[in-house]
């Protein structure tokens, strides 16, 4: 999935920062570390702090988040809160820790790009599977961005960003495919991030999906981390939670337990079209995240089950490929559009499917 760096409604700032204090007798005397610092936008509604944090920053679980409140760790205006507390407008969040921060050093990594476009101010790449695009938690080597760094040496990144993302203005999944645009001047890093807020970005994507997908439609449904698994997003078609997300999607080719759809993203959030899919009842084939590595649709039987065997250990992630991708230059203004071929892995699969149906129709 691609996700734009937009800015959250309840910015972060200067998370995992380094910062260690000396406590008063009060509070034991002990040094503390600064991990995070939030601070409540004007327009935020009451909300329990364990929430609010939890929201914000990720890999975060409730029940650490609640252990931490117990000893003291989690302050609001620098006193130590309970985990129901509520958040005002304007209240300076921190989640404060015994040990301290841990840091890593950003290094170039050589690494093979799959270079698509390249000019003085931004670089079109094809991105394989199997890629973490930027270091984060258990992943501080071997990303997109360690290769890029090593190709160019020197990146911008944008201002108030509270991780190291060196040219980056949006993201894919580890294991999606396809074509991401990186700028390579601070002009242009500014101008590519201001397109993905005013949605002007044009991104289409292909998905083998499970079922037979009747007719294009648009999932319109709130996507944000699931209430039960902080690791997974989920839709909220209330709107009571997550963040605003539309996906547009037509048909390509239907293949009897599975269909080749096209989806258009109006917006970009973590997962969206994995999570969208999967609300419709159509998660995207081989996802072993939302439920597309098993058997979703078809007849059970030695055979069928056989080749579904033969297709998850050719194709082990979703089905989804960043194939096309629009934007206007920040330079010279010229509207640029670029399409890839789909990756071998799923070009196999496809034609394995239409094989096999077409083989099961005679």
């Amino acid at each position: 999935m691609d996700h734009p760096m937009d800015c959250q409604s309840m910015r972060p700032e200067g998370m995992d920062s380094y910062r260690p204090e000396n406590r008063d007798e009060e509070d034991g005397g002990e040094e503390l570390f600064e991990h995070h610092r939030l601070v409540a936008d004007p327009g935020q509604s009451p909300l329990r702090v364990d929430k609010f944090i939890i929201n914000l920053v990720a890999h975060l679980s409730r029940n650490k988040l609640q252990t931490a409140a117990k000893s003291g760790y989690v302050r609001v205006n620098g006193a130590p809160v309970k985990s129901n507390h509520k958040v005002k407008p304007g209240d300076v969040v921190t989640v404060e820790l015994p040990q301290p921060v841990f840091e890593f050093e950003l290094l170039p990594e050589p690494m093979d790009l799959d270079i698509v476009h390249e000019d003085a101010e931004l670089l079109v790449i094809n991105k394989p599977m199997n890629l973490v695009v930027h270091p984060g938690h258990g992943n501080y080597t071997g990303t997109l961005v360690n290769g890029v760094l090593h190709h160019f040496q020197s990146l911008p990144s944008l201002p108030n960003s509270p991780e190291p993302r060196p040219g980056l203005v949006h993201r894919l999944d580890k294991d999606t495919t396809g074509l991401m645009v990186l700028g390579k001047s601070e002009r242009a890093l500014t101008d590519l991030s201001e397109q993905f807020f005013e949605r002007s970005v044009e991104r289409r994507y292909w998905a083998l999906v499970w079922g037979d997908v009747s007719a294009d439609g648009t999932v319109e449904g709130h996507v944000g981390r699931s209430l039960r698994d902080r690791r997974v997003q989920q839709v909220f078609p209330e709107g009571r939670e997550g963040k605003h997300a539309i996906t547009h999607y037509r048909v390509l080719e239907r293949m009897g337990p599975v269909t080749l759809v096209e989806c258009k993203l109006e917006t970009g959030r973590t997962h969206q079209i994995r999570v969208h899919m999967q609300f419709i009842g159509h998660p995207l084939f081989g996802d072993p995240v939302y439920g597309g590595n098993v058997a979703v649709k078809g007849a059970p039987g030695g055979k069928y089950n056989a080749f579904l065997r033969n297709m998850f250990d050719a194709l082990p992630r979703q089905a989804l490929h960043a194939k096309t991708l629009g934007f206007t230059h920040p330079g010279t203004q010229e509207r640029m559009h670029f399409n890839s071929d789909l990756p071998e892995d799923m070009s196999a699969v496809l034609d394995k499917w239409r094989s096999f149906v077409g083989g099961a129709a005679n």
